[in-house]
């Protein structure tokens, strides 16, 4: 009775009241000025970009300074090819590297995988494409696209690894309990329980990744390098968005200025694409699955 009149006091009934309106503001205007930065990119880029499209944006060579027309087709093709590299090389690792720290995280070995993700993911892009740089390239005598995938690669393995762990330790021992009471091996039931369980942040996870990746250039200036034309295969220089930005941010020419607001808002536009068809597709498989 002591505690119910305690909270039933009128004092402490008010105060709690302004408690919680307090903390409810904060929380708001904590949200506001999350998203705020973001809006104002997104607004700022489409509006300073979005003049400069047109379909020979999309589809023709990058043209020479004095010369009106071009585009940046092969950046996005180059762009496409390179994260679809690092992709095949990263993800597959990642979720292999999260499923073992996940099941097996008491032994030894796991705790040294946690450590070395954990300052994989804290290494600047930049020292990850000189390593790049020093593996491929100068063994190759030539830069690549090759080169670009595998250093955007093991840019993402240090994200899938992390967030697979964290997903599936979200999965009820219950699940695992039930299945290995029907018989069925543990690997089957990580796999096909467990992974199944968990799929939709793994997915989420993967695209985390892959949107880093994607906004990635110093990692590719050491590496993929950059290329006017068309890229003859994955072992040759290869034009992608970022670098192709980079490249007309810091010239000083206007037209070019205005060409890499609009790949920046090429490059924000794809990977808010990519980001809806996944959230589509997990939702869909989530409502299924209830």
């Amino acid at each position: 009775m002591e505690a119910y009149e305690i909270l039933a006091n009128p004092k402490n009934l008010k105060r709690r009241k302004i408690i919680n309106i307090v903390m409810l503001t904060l929380s708001v205007v904590s949200g506001l000025v999350a998203i705020i930065p973001l809006i104002y990119i997104l607004f700022y880029t489409t509006a300073a970009g979005i003049s400069s499209l047109n379909l020979d944006f999309f589809t023709q060579l990058p043209k020479p300074v004095g010369e009106p027309g071009g585009g940046i087709a092969n950046a996005i093709v180059g762009s496409v090819e390179i994260v679809g590299l690092g992709s095949a090389f990263g993800i597959p690792i990642g979720l292999m590297s999260g499923i073992y720290v996940s099941e097996f995280s008491k032994s030894f070995f796991a705790n040294i995988v946690k450590f070395v993700t954990d300052v994989l993911s804290g290494i600047p892009s930049i020292i990850i494409g000189i390593f790049a740089y020093g593996v491929i390239v100068l063994q190759t005598k030539h830069f690549s696209a090759l080169a670009g995938g595998f250093a955007l690669g093991i840019l993402m393995i240090p994200t899938v690894t992390r967030i697979t762990e964290e997903m599936l330790k979200l999965v009820p021992i219950s699940l695992r309990e039930a299945s290995l009471a029907l018989g069925i091996s543990r690997w089957k039931t990580t796999l096909k329980i467990v992974l199944r369980t968990a799929s939709g942040g793994i997915i989420t996870g993967m695209l985390l990744a892959i949107a880093r990746a994607a906004g990635e250039t110093a990692p590719l200036l050491f590496t993929s390098f950059g290329n006017s034309f068309w890229s003859e295969s994955i072992d040759s220089p290869t034009a992608s968005l970022p670098v192709q930005i980079f490249n007309y941010a810091i010239s000083p020419y206007a037209e070019w200025h205005q060409k890499a607001w609009a790949g920046a808002f090429v490059l924000i536009a794809l990977v808010f694409i990519i980001s809806l068809i996944v959230r589509l597709i997990t939702k869909n498989k989530f409502s299924q699955s209830v």
